[in-house]
């Protein structure tokens, strides 16, 4: 059974935030060419790729919910793209990439109500655990383009705050979607993400999703990957079998506890990442009583 997406905590409102600010793109669009299609003709043309050669030494911080000084012995930390990057650490963007944000569904209701998925009787397609998220509909080649031009103006963020990667949430839509989008549909997304990202000189990371990580790797272009709750649900191997080292990995309290494992046998596990932490599943800071950090 594919491993359900366990927490994505982010600010609220980062697509507003981001189609607010003031962007450049590292290609510039021409006349009649979206800023989408002249970042991956960048890409392309000038045979851009991100710059992912293996995570820098020491573990990683996941900052979804909270940006504070990482703990020693962090090299790497993740947040979100309405956040600033980490100073002197690798640093990574969170994007939802499949999804909308909880803060940003009344601007995609308004501005684009035909990128939302919609069930036969024409209502929005909700994110089960999300109820606040809806479902963008990747079924069709220029809709996926429509998403892509959209989040472009995201990605160009990142770039411009100085993040060395992207991670894209929600590539596992499609297992929410009542079976209306297909893995085919959210990878070729993917790959126009991916390139975005690329043409900006980041690298690019799958999360989750572990049944599609060979496909996310030879045909999409990942060139690392984030996952949550891998040694719960058995899936580590699936992950480093793919990308080597180039995995990083957040476990949960509350899974583990249901699971019946503890920390310490997560680390262990078959297949896990040298790079595993342990959070709270609010992802807060230092200063919160619920803050929990741990690392293998």
């Amino acid at each position: 059974m594919p491993a359900p997406r366990r927490i994505r905590r982010t600010a609220p409102g980062g697509l507003l935030a981001a189609l607010l600010a003031v962007t450049t793109a590292s290609a510039c669009a021409g006349p009649g060419e979206t800023e989408a299609e002249a970042v991956g003709a960048h890409a392309a043309d000038e045979s851009a790729t991100g710059t992912a050669e293996g995570f820098p030494e020491g573990t990683f911080d996941y900052q979804l919910g909270a940006s504070y000084e990482p703990p020693a012995g962090v090299g790497t930390v993740v947040r979100d793209s309405t956040a600033e990057p980490a100073p002197d650490m690798y640093s990574i963007c969170y994007v939802n990439g499949f999804q909308t944000q909880p803060g940003d569904l009344e601007w995609w209701l308004l501005e684009h109500p035909d990128l939302i998925l919609r069930d036969a009787s024409g209502e929005p397609v909700v994110d089960p655990g999300w109820p606040a998220e809806r479902i963008l509909d990747t079924s069709d080649e220029d809709k996926r383009a429509d998403i892509a031009e959209i989040l472009a103006e995201t990605i160009a963020t990142c770039a411009e705050k100085g993040f060395d990667a992207v991670e894209f949430d929600n590539l596992d839509s499609d297992l929410r979607s009542q079976g209306l989008l297909t893995q085919d549909h959210n990878l070729a997304l993917a790959t126009e993400l991916v390139a975005l990202a690329n043409g900006h000189g980041m690298a690019a990371g799958q999360k989750n999703a572990a049944e599609v990580t060979q496909r996310g790797r030879d045909e999409v272009g990942f060139e690392f990957a984030v996952a949550e709750d891998c040694a719960v649900w058995s899936e580590c191997s699936a992950y480093t079998g793919v990308y080597g080292d180039d995995v990083i990995a957040v476990e949960y309290p509350d899974a583990l506890e249901e699971a019946g494992m503890t920390f310490a046998e997560a680390c262990d596990a078959e297949g896990a990442p040298s790079r595993m932490i342990l959070r709270d599943l609010d992802l807060v800071g230092p200063e919160h009583e619920d803050h929990l950090y741990e690392a293998c």
